[in-house]
């Protein structure tokens, strides 16, 4: 299969930013409690809590008062307190109750931001509230799908969310990186397919008849030689899902018949927290010995393990950005899909500011 070429030089690699007008991941479903929850979502401090029925809210993390975070506050009923002066915010986020007086100025609220749960995660929209459309939502339904079983974690990463999505849409680097556990070297040499459109990105890559790699030869239990597979698809502005797995050689899983083999989704969605800053939730998710929670667990820390690998070289990539802040990176064929990814949410950013309000002119003195 022939891979395609690309320019040598990417455009403006270095520049971090993010669509609003997208659903982020705020956090686990578990996370979220009766209680407050701080967090910061595409450079805003927000907090978040359920209400006593268990629905989901997020406000600005900020007193209109004197700008005390709310997080530092406490919960009454489904009522916000602020810890400094008392001031009481609704779920909306309209101040109901000022301190010594009884007129309750118009303007006292604080930013309200959609909110829904799906897929385990809640997702938070940190853009225009009326384009909110909850069935925009990334699809990774297979985190509650009975016909899957598997766990995950977040990664708080000390790098711009991009650098997540490019280390995803790439897995050539589990040659180098991963080499104990998930690489070999038919992963960097194998061909590979690209596939876009305008809401996705798509790489597919077989590794024929190869030795498996130690990971999916304990995963599969038999011996001899497998058909491998990597189909990532990404959907911006930051989700990643792998189709991942191995069959015994010649048992049809490239054709489609998977049944020999065990099969595996790498379930990865990147929140932007600062420039430099992300929420990397990821789960690992598989459909075989699904009643064994051992199995469950112990892919959970394997992949931890394999995970913080790729953490470190993530954040050594953003300090030296940082230090090279002039710097451009470079292409090669195996970087179709992080270039695509970048020019999907490019493509984002760049019709939220063609629509965004122009910026009062100041008359000339």
């Amino acid at each position: 299969m022939p891979t395609p070429a690309l320019p040598p030089v990417a455009e403006g690699f270095a520049k971090p930013d993010f669509p609003l007008n997208a659903w982020y991941a705020a956090a686990w479903d578990v996370e979220l409690k009766h209680a407050l929850l701080p967090r910061t979502i595409c450079n805003k401090h927000l907090v978040f809590y359920r209400k006593t029925d268990g629905t989901p809210v997020a406000l600005e993390d900020a007193c209109w008062h004197r700008l005390l975070p709310l997080s530092k506050g406490r919960l009454d009923g489904d009522t916000l307190v602020c810890g400094y002066h008392g001031l009481r915010y609704e779920a909306g986020g309209r101040c109901i109750h000022m301190p010594s007086q009884d007129t309750i100025n118009p303007s006292a609220c604080v930013e309200s931001y959609p909110i829904v749960e799906k897929h385990r995660y809640l997702w938070v929209w940190m853009g225009d509230p009326a384009l909110a459309d909850p069935a925009k939502v990334p699809d990774m339904h297979w985190n509650h799908d009975p016909a899957w079983a598997g766990d995950g974690k977040t990664i708080h990463a000390r790098c711009n969310y991009k650098l997540v999505i490019d280390n995803l849409m790439d897995l050539t680097h589990e040659t180098f990186v991963h080499g104990g556990s998930i690489g070999q070297a038919a992963v960097a040499e194998a061909p590979f397919e690209a596939h876009h459109g305008p809401d996705f990105a798509e790489i597919a890559r077989w590794m024929i008849d190869i030795e498996p790699p130690p990971f999916w030869a304990k995963q599969l239990g038999k011996p001899g030689r497998v058909d491998r597979w990597q189909i990532i698809r990404f959907e911006p502005p930051g989700t990643v899902v792998i189709d991942v797995g191995v069959a015994p050689t010649g048992t049809g899983a490239p054709e489609g018949d998977r049944s020999q083999g065990v099969n595996g989704y790498v379930l990865n969605t990147m929140t932007p927290e600062t420039d430099r800053t992300c929420h990397y939730f990821w789960a690992f998710v598989r459909n075989y010995r699904l009643e064994e929670q051992r199995i469950t667990t112990e892919l959970r820390e394997g992949v931890t393990g394999i995970f913080r690998e790729d953490e470190i070289i993530l954040e050594a990539q953003q300090q030296a950005i940082d230090e090279n802040p002039d710097r451009v990176f470079y292409n090669l064929n195996i970087d179709a899909g992080a270039v695509w990814s970048r020019r999907l949410i490019d493509r984002m950013i760049a019709a939220e500011r063609a629509t965004a309000p122009a910026a009062p002119q100041v008359a000339a003195e």
